[in-house]
């Protein structure tokens, strides 16, 4: 019974005062303006009493829709802010990260020059006086030194070697490789 009194009267609102037209205007203020002043017939107080509410609330809802837009603008705006931020933090991140490698190329450059002229010098001199050096090494930081040197020179230096230390710098210059995958 209820249901059907409230689809008479939305019934007869929309069709005798044109409200449909007046919900569908961009302001509550215009739409209870043409309700008030309604094109054919007058209302009851009871109807003007629920328009108004209906009104009321719609006013409400767009106060509430237009706070919600705002505070979702406010949000768009800090998301926006922070995506700069993260933005421009990233960029220095990858010039820092540019700069860093670039560093330590020059100093892989350099360790590996100083290696090869360390590595040349004791292959000019004379085996003997080599062996003499080696032999007061640790025998992997030797081994390190023999495997880079000619053939001739690092076999000269292990001839000139004592048997122990020759045999310790063997063994290190034989496993060295073999953790290595292969295949």
């Amino acid at each position: 019974m209820m249901i059907s009194f409230l689809f008479l009267a939305s019934a007869g609102i929309r069709l005798g005062t044109g409200a449909g037209q007046a919900v569908a205007t961009e302001s509550p203020d215009q739409a209870l303006a043409s309700v008030q002043e309604p094109a054919t017939g007058a209302l009851s107080s009871g109807e003007r009493e629920r328009l108004s509410g209906l009104l009321e609330a719609f006013r409400e809802r767009e106060e509430r829709l237009v706070k919600r837009e705002q505070q979702m603008d406010i949000r768009q705006k800090a998301l926006s802010v922070a995506d700069e931020e993260v933005q421009r933090r990233l960029v220095v991140l990858e010039e820092a990260e540019k700069s860093l490698r670039s560093l330590l190329a020059i100093a892989n450059t350099a360790a590996e020059d100083d290696l090869a002229r360390l590595t040349a010098v004791y292959e000019s001199m004379k085996p003997k006086d080599a062996a003499a050096l080696f032999e007061k090494m640790e025998p992997a930081f030797a081994a390190g030194f023999l495997g880079r040197m000619r053939s001739d020179a690092a076999a000269g230096v292990m001839a000139g070697l004592t048997p122990e230390t020759a045999y310790s710098i063997s063994v290190i210059l034989a496993g060295r490789n073999a953790d290595v995958p292969k295949g």
